[in-house]
């Protein structure tokens, strides 16, 4: 096959074939039952839970101490309240420092994400992956069937239960199929 004076192919049927063709196939098939799991069997994380007269600052010093991304704010600051909203680091960034806000006196309340989307204790992993998908949610609060909050699932804990269920797939990778670069 050879190409016009543009540099197009002459003919993409080749190409079409090719498009129709198997993709390659995975050492270890994806197990769709882990999909099918209760989000329970992912590592259970105990929220962080402030008030909206908490400031910004008592946000972010709970989440830096804890290693989280998000606040769950109630009524009352305590897990025994409905959701009522929710902080997130990149709140952090988008409300806060872009904004030029002092965040020593700037209130939760304020700032937070009201009314956030939850799930309810016994949905599935995959119901957790779509609510990050749909929504592009890093962190997705867990409530019982009053809205208090349980747990927060992040992105980093459903990858982490993925690397469980695949350890050697995953922890294998050649050295080619790595990436060298910092971050991401």
């Amino acid at each position: 096959m050879g190409d016009d004076r543009n540099g197009f192919p002459d003919s993409l049927d080749d190409q079409d074939e090719a498009y129709f063709d198997s993709p390659p196939a995975l050492a270890r098939p994806f197990d769709t039952r882990l999909l099918r799991e209760s989000a329970t069997q992912l590592p259970p994380r105990k929220p962080i839970v402030l008030g909206p007269a908490h400031t910004v600052t008592d946000a972010m010093r709970a989440m830096k101490g804890e290693h989280r991304g998000c606040v769950l704010i109630t009524e009352d600051g305590t897990p025994a309240a409905a959701v009522i909203g929710i902080f997130t680091e990149r709140d952090v960034l988008f409300r806060i420092v872009d904004g030029g806000r002092n965040p020593a006196v700037l209130a939760l309340g304020d700032v937070m994400t009201p009314e956030p989307e939850c799930l309810e204790d016994g949905q599935t992993v995959a119901e957790v992956l779509n609510q990050m998908s749909v929504g592009g949610f890093r962190h997705v609060p867990i409530v019982d069937h009053q809205r208090r909050p349980t747990s927060v699932v992040s992105v980093r804990d459903v990858v982490q239960y993925l690397v469980d269920a695949f350890p050697r797939e995953i922890l294998n990778l050649s050295p080619d199929r790595q990436s060298q670069r910092e971050g991401g």
